[in-house]
This record gives structure tokens, C-alpha cells and sequence, in this order.
């Protein structure tokens, strides 16, 4: 499904946030990459669809390359890859129902888009998947008066208005409550349970790494410590994979 090969990014200032990083994951995974503030996990998410540019490496979804896609089929290919990002980026002014509806703007003609006439199957769809997420009461209100969890849940149903075959997931629960987090955390677990949506998130909580990934990848310095299973991943194998971050 996905085909990461020998990635690496070094900013302008010199920072190399990644440095050769090679893996695959499945159809159907439920991936975590762990890493403390720094490891390259949000770099290397956005790495493998292209809102940060790598330096060097390639990546494919499937057989079709995404590093070196044109503009216009990078558009194309990104409509089969969801993201939710760490702080939910909604715009604050729309409400829920709106905000969903951006996710699948790419299927709509420009006009369309800049005027915000939204087709009814799109409005349909977007009702949906709020409902899905289990906040379907909350589509009417504005972005900016909903809770953490439920502006989580609102750019969950944005990603899945793309019918995503891959979900890609930046620390998802980084600022709510532990009972937000769960609940969040479990919401992706059923959408790739259930539904077959292959998900790559990053965490920096060890606990909820071994409890929701199929497979666990360290990131350290920008290299991959650690590629198992959670059970395979011990506390004194965490400290010794953090020390010195």
C-alpha cells in the first residue's frame, strides 16, 4: 500500500529531521510512529504526501510514485490519502458541516469551490460521516465553539470525505484530556477495524502506542529505532530510545 524508500529531509537552517527512513506499510495496518517533540514524525508524514517537499527519497501509494508526481496528478493521488492534522485545522468562522465539506473540495470545479456552492450529495455525505463520528447534533455550530475532542472529530469526517485509502494522522490527541483521547483513539481504531482504512499516526505516548498500533516504529534523531509489535516494545526499551533527545 505504502512504500517509503530511503527518506530524508534537511531544512534551510541545517536541521536534518530525517535521515534515510525506509519502511512499508499494508493495507489494513494500524501503524504508530512514537517519537518524542522532534523525532522528524511530522516531517515524515508530511513528507509522504508532500506538504513538506523531501530532500532525497522516494514514495509510493501502490504502484504510483508521489515524490515525483506532476501538480496535477499529486492532486489526484492526494484524493486517496486522508490527513488529520494536531491542531484540527478548521476554519474557526464555518461550522462543522462546512468544514467538512472541504475535504472533498478537490472533486469540485473551482467555481464551485470559491463561491461555496456545495452539491447535495456532497452536503449528504458530509451529515454522514459527522454522524459517524459521533457528533452529528454539533453540524450547525460554528468550528470555533466545539470542544478539542469534537473539532478532532470534525477534521476526522473532513479526511473522510476523500474515501481515503490511507488516513495519515499527526499526534491526534497531543492537547485534549485523557478521556478525549480515548475516545478519539478509538473512533481510528474502528474506522480501520471496520471500515479497512489503512492508518499511519504519529503519538508521542507510549501507552497508547501498544494499545491501538498493529505495528510500532521509533523515531530517533530522525532514524528509526524501533519497527515491531507493541509487545516487543518495553519501558526499558522506550528510555533507552528517548535518552538523550
Amino acid at each position: 500500500m505504502l512504500r517509503v524508500k530511503n527518506l530524508s529531509k534537511t531544512y534551510k537552517d541545517g536541521t536534518e529531521a530525517l535521515q534515510g527512513v525506509s519502511f512499508t506499510v499494508e493495507t489494513g495496518e494500524f501503524v504508530v510512529i512514537l517519537g518524542k517533540s522532534g523525532s522528524g514524525k511530522s516531517t515524515l508524514l508530511r513528507c509522504v504526501n508532500r506538504l513538506v517537499e523531501p530532500t532525497e527519497g522516494r514514495v509510493f501509494l501502490g504502484e504510483d510514485e508521489i515524490t515525483s508526481a506532476s501538480p496535477s496528478a499529486l492532486r489526484i493521488l492526494r484524493r486517496r490519502i486522508g490527513m488529520v492534522f494536531q491542531q484540527y485545522n478548521l476554519v474557526n468562522r464555518l461550522t462543522a458541516w462546512t468544514n467538512t465539506m472541504t475535504g472533498d473540495l478537490g472533486s469540485l470545479s473551482s467555481w464551485m469551490g470559491l463561491v461555496g456552492y456545495f452539491p447535495r450529495e456532497l452536503i449528504d455525505r458530509a451529515q454522514s460521516h459527522l454522524e459517524r463520528v459521533g457528533i452529528g447534533d454539533k453540524i450547525n455550530g460554528r468550528a470555533d465553539i466545539l470542544s478539542g475532542g469534537q473539532q478532532q472529530r470534525v477534521g476526522i469526517a473532513r479526511a473522510l470525505m476523500q474515501n481515503p485509502r490511507l488516513i495519515l494522522v499527526d499526534e491526534p490527541v497531543s492537547s485534549l484530556d485523557p478521556a478525549s483521547a480515548k475516545s478519539i483513539m478509538d473512533l481510528l481504531r474502528e474506522i480501520n477495524e471496520k471500515h479497512g482504512v489503512t492508518i499511519l499516526c504519529s503519538l508521542h505516548l507510549p501507552d497508547l502506542a501498544r494499545e491501538y498500533g498493529h505495528r510500532v516504529m521509533v523515531l530517533k534523531q530522525g532514524k528509526i529505532a524501533f519497527d515491531g509489535v507493541p509487545k516487543k516494545l518495553n519501558t526499558t526499551m522506550i528510555e533507552s530510545f528517548y535518552e538523550s533527545l
